[in-house]
């Protein structure tokens, strides 16, 4: 029995948000996402710059972009908006931008 306990925090599943980060006031929002095959690839910043995913996570941690948590699934940590009741911003139903990232 050992005491490790990866892919759980407390007794909440890891796929749960791992990092609320507070935005710089200069914080960009996600305007768009890059997709492929269907899976969120990378994000267009309300400033027009588009990064890869994990770029936009590392850009996230540093409080560079408002309005999103961080959280990890499998291992790979990935950007959610933040619950604020308004569905219309969450970051699946945001429309695609051009980008091509593998």
């Amino acid at each position: 029995m050992s005491h490790h306990s990866e892919g759980r925090i407390g007794n909440l599943p890891a796929n749960i948000n791992i990092m609320n980060p507070v935005p710089n006031k200069d914080a960009k929002s996600i305007t768009q996402l890059v997709r492929k095959n269907g899976k969120i690839a990378g994000y267009r910043l309300s400033d027009g710059t588009v990064l890869s995913k994990r770029e936009g996570v590392a850009l996230a941690k540093q409080g560079g972009i408002r309005g999103v948590a961080i959280a990890s699934r499998n291992g790979s940590e990935y950007l959610r908006s933040l619950p604020d009741g308004d569905e219309s911003n969450n970051l699946g139903d945001l429309p695609s931008a051009p980008g091509n990232f593998e």
